[in-house]
């Protein structure tokens, strides 16, 4: 892999030239890209970028994802998406005897709302009488962690965080109760298989095992169709969370709601952004100002109901500029993988030059102990332009975090806040709020 002239390229061997041939020229595989749900690929009419002697015959070139993403960044509507549409894709390739090898949920990302697969390379022709391989794959990376969430309410990415491979069935199967065996799909996707992956370990080889005993085509077909509507079902039915109606709320949120978007419309119709991010978006509100003026919009918040929410509601309006990420900013996600480096942290795949931080500092810093000047260096070292909430000591939300708890929180006020940016920014506006205990500015970083 390698990048050339802005496009994502990949040299393909001598089979897999053959293989992608054969693959791309199958009906379903051009609608769905012209779809946009299989990311553009051709091939390079050059092959100047391959090294020589490597084996290597020829370059894919893939049209670019505007932003990577992973799916312990997803809330449970965008992994059910991702599902959906890998279960779609497998579909529609198997009635044109081609088949998805593996069901990574890296293998897709999103564009806005939409998902879109990546991976090109893993649609293959079908081997008759062979397995889908990437079956197992699925229920550990889709499959579970949606069962999760929706059957016991507990939120998937710290376990996709933890480990790259997803939920083995022999995990996932300890999880359940004798209750949730009787759900739909329990028995058959999660009990007994893993009871036949304890099995599969001791055979030598059960690939020609299944094809001597009649395994066919239409047995995956119906496997597919079954976790297609068992997906689809899969909700999850949180009611309320404490952000989830932060925006609906008395008080100064309500009160400066509108002299606030107007703020942050006047800075964003000031340029034209390529990259946005939204620190703390809640409901989007912000991020949608943003998004009439930028290529794309990074909306975070930990508050994983009040991201499933936003996800669905862009969803309908068709919004393709805005991705939402369940984030945690005093958490954030590290490398992982080998060496820490297959999955990268967010900062070195995005990098903005328009940073919305509103009404959140006082959480990272009382609600989540950061220094202040912590915080202040990190927005600096972004480099971005950087629109910022300050609320006083005397505002009814900081009064709701400090209650209940020892006030040694002796950096956060104003007077320091005010050093701290004139020492890492240029303040180009400031502007108080009708609440009277709110300060909206604008800052451009100092050069490093």
């Amino acid at each position: 892999m390698f990048y050339s002239e802005g496009l994502i390229c990949r040299a393909i061997d001598a089979s897999a030239l053959e293989e992608w041939t054969w693959v791309s020229s199958r009906p379903f595989f051009q609608e769905a890209m012209n779809a946009q749900k299989i990311i553009r690929t051709s091939l390079a009419s050059t092959e100047k970028s391959l090294v020589p002697n490597t084996g290597y015959v020829a370059t894919l070139q893939h049209e670019r994802v505007p932003l990577i993403t992973w799916p312990y960044e997803w809330c449970f509507s965008m992994l059910r998406e991702a599902a959906l549409l890998q279960l779609e894709l497998m579909e529609r390739s198997l009635k044109e005897d081609c088949i998805l090898k593996d069901a990574s949920a890296y293998n897709f990302q999103f564009q806005g709302t939409q998902p879109i697969l990546i991976d090109t390379p893993s649609i293959v022709r079908m081997n008759p009488g062979t397995p889908w391989e990437g079956y197992r794959q699925f229920c550990q990376m889709f499959l579970y962690p949606l069962m999760l969430q929706a059957w016991k309410g507990v939120h998937f990415q710290p376990w996709l965080r933890g480990s790259l491979e997803g939920i083995l069935p022999e995990q996932f199967a300890r999880v359940l109760s004798w209750f949730d065996l009787f759900r739909s799909g329990a028995m058959t996707h999660v009990w007994l298989h893993a009871r036949l992956q304890a099995v599969a370990e001791t055979q030598v080889s059960t690939a020609s095992s299944l094809q001597a005993h009649g395994f066919n085509k239409q047995m995956i077909q119906n496997n597919v169709a079954g976790l297609t509507r068992l997906v689809g079902r899969l909700q999850w039915k949180e009611a309320k969370s404490v952000w989830s109606d932060y925006d609906n709320v008395t008080g100064p949120v309500s009160r400066d709601g509108h002299e606030k978007e107007q703020f942050v419309e006047k800075v964003c119709a000031s340029g034209h952004w390529k990259t946005v991010w939204d620190l703390g978006c809640n409901q989007g509100r912000y991020s949608r100002i943003a998004a009439k003026h930028s290529e794309v919009v990074v909306a975070m918040d930990a508050d994983h109901l009040t991201i499933d929410r936003l996800y669905q509601a862009l969803r309908e309006e068709k919004n393709h500029i805005i991705v939402p990420l369940v984030t945690d900013l005093s958490d954030p996600s590290p490398g992982l993988g080998w060496r820490g480096q297959e999955r990268s942290p967010l900062e070195q795949r995005s990098r903005p030059d328009l940073v919305l931080c509103l009404a959140l500092i006082h959480h990272l810093v009382i609600g989540r102990n950061l220094l202040l000047s912590d915080v202040i260096r990190w927005l600096a070292s972004l480099q971005a332009t950087v629109v910022i909430e300050f609320i006083d000591r005397n505002d009814e939300q900081v009064q709701r975090l400090l209650r209940n708890r020892t006030d040694v929180f002796t950096d956060y006020s104003k007077e320091e806040f005010l050093r701290l940016i004139e020492s890492h920014f240029v303040v180009q506006e400031q502007f108080g709020l009708p609440s009277g205990t709110r300060t909206l500015f604008r800052l451009r970083p100092l050069k490093p």
